[in-house]
C-alpha cells in the first residue's frame, strides 16, 4: 500500500509540473551529453597520442652546397661522406634509437612534389636545393633531447627537428577545446541543479496540505520526501537516457559514418570507450537530481 501511494504521488508530481520537468530533462540531457563527450574527447586525444607518438621521427637535416658561407655548422658547404658515415654510426650506437632511415636530396624532392603538387611554387625548386636527412625512430619519443644535444652542433648538420613538437600544438588545441567543453558542461549542470531545486520546491508547495496531513498521522520525514526525490531521479534518468542516445548517435553517425571516411589517418576511439562511459552517465543522471532534491527539501521546505 505504501509503495502504491508513493508511485501515485510521483505521477501527480510529474503531471503538475510537466513544463519544469521537461526543462529539467533537457538541461540534464545536454549537460550529461557534454560530460560524456568530454570524457570521450579525452580518450580520443590519448588514443591519437598513442598512435602518432609511436610514429614520431626525429629528422636530422644535413647541409647542402647552397649553405656554403652561412653561419653555423654549414659554413663550409655540403656535408661530406665521412661526416654522414660518422653521424649514422653514432646514431646506431645510441640505445634509444630504434631505426635510422636515410633520405637523399632526390627522394626529398620527389616527396615534396607529391605532397605539394598543387602549390604554385613547386616547380621553382630543384633537387640540389633539397636537403639530405636521417629520419630517426626512437624507442621512447620523449628522449628527443638526447639526439638534439648529440647532433645539433655537428659539422654538416643544419638542423635537428622533432616531429613531436608539431603534434604537441595539435594536442594542446584539442585539450583546450576539451577544457572549454567541460566548462560549458559545468555551467549546464548548475542550470540543471537550479531547475531541479525549483521544481522540487514548487511540487512540495503545491502539495503542502497532503504533506501536512502525513506529518500529523506520524509519517517519517524521509517517507514524506521520498516521492519528491524519486520525481527528480526519474526526470534525471530520462535526461541521462537522452544523453546516452546522443553519445551513441554521435559515435555511429558522426565518427563511424563520416569522420572515419573523411579523415582516415586518425585512429578514432571504438565502441568500448562509449560503452564504458554510458553507465557513468546514467548513474550521475539518477544520483545528482536525487541528492539535490534531498538537500533542497531539508534546507528550504523543512518537511
Amino acid at each position: 500500500m505504501r509503495g502504491q501511494f508513493v508511485l501515485s504521488e510521483i505521477g501527480v508530481g510529474l503531471r503538475r509540473n510537466l513544463t519544469m520537468t521537461f526543462a529539467v530533462i533537457v538541461s540534464v540531457a545536454l549537460s550529461l551529453a557534454l560530460l560524456g563527450g568530454s570524457l570521450l574527447a579525452r580518450d580520443q586525444v590519448n588514443e591519437m597520442k598513442g598512435y602518432w607518438y609511436d610514429k614520431v621521427q626525429v629528422s636530422i637535416f644535413l647541409c647542402n652546397e647552397n649553405d656554403e658561407g652561412l653561419s653555423g655548422n654549414c659554413g663550409k658547404g655540403a656535408v661530406t661522406e665521412q661526416q654522414k658515415k660518422q653521424i649514422k654510426s653514432d646514431l646506431n650506437e645510441l640505445g634509444i634509437v630504434d631505426k635510422v632511415y636515410y633520405e637523399s636530396a632526390e627522394e626529398a624532392y620527389k616527396h615534396y612534389k607529391e605532397e605539394f603538387k598543387d602549390s604554385p611554387v613547386v616547380d621553382s625548386l630543384t633537387p640540389d636545393q633539397m636537403q639530405e636527412s636521417y629520419r630517426v625512430k626512437l624507442t621512447d619519443p620523449t628522449k628527443f633531447n638526447v639526439i638534439s644535444s648529440a647532433f645539433s652542433d655537428r659539422p654538416g648538420v643544419q638542423q635537428v627537428q622533432d616531429q613531436k613538437d608539431l603534434l604537441e600544438n595539435l594536442f594542446n588545441l584539442l585539450n583546450g577545446m576539451n577544457v572549454a567543453a567541460l566548462c560549458v558542461m559545468a555551467l549546464m549542470l548548475v542550470v540543471a541543479l537550479l531547475l531541479i531545486v525549483n521544481t522540487v520546491r514548487v511540487s512540495a508547495f503545491s502539495r503542502r496540505r497532503e504533506t501536512g496531513i502525513m506529518r500529523l498521522v506520524g509519517a517519517s520525514g524521509f517517507y514524506i520526501q521520498l516521492p519528491f526525490i524519486l520525481e527528480a531521479a526519474i526526470a534525471g534518468l530520462i535526461g541521462a537516457g537522452f544523453a546516452c542516445f546522443l553519445l551513441v548517435g554521435g559515435k555511429y553517425f558522426l565518427i563511424d559514418n563520416w569522420l572515419q571516411d573523411k579523415i582516415p589517418l586518425i585512429n578514432f576511439i571504438g565502441w568500448e570507450a562509449v560503452v564504458k562511459v554510458l553507465p557513468l552517465i546514467l548513474a550521475v543522471g539518477v544520483l545528482m537530481p536525487a541528492i539535490a532534491a534531498f538537500f533542497a527539501l531539508r534546507k528550504y521546505l523543512k518537511v
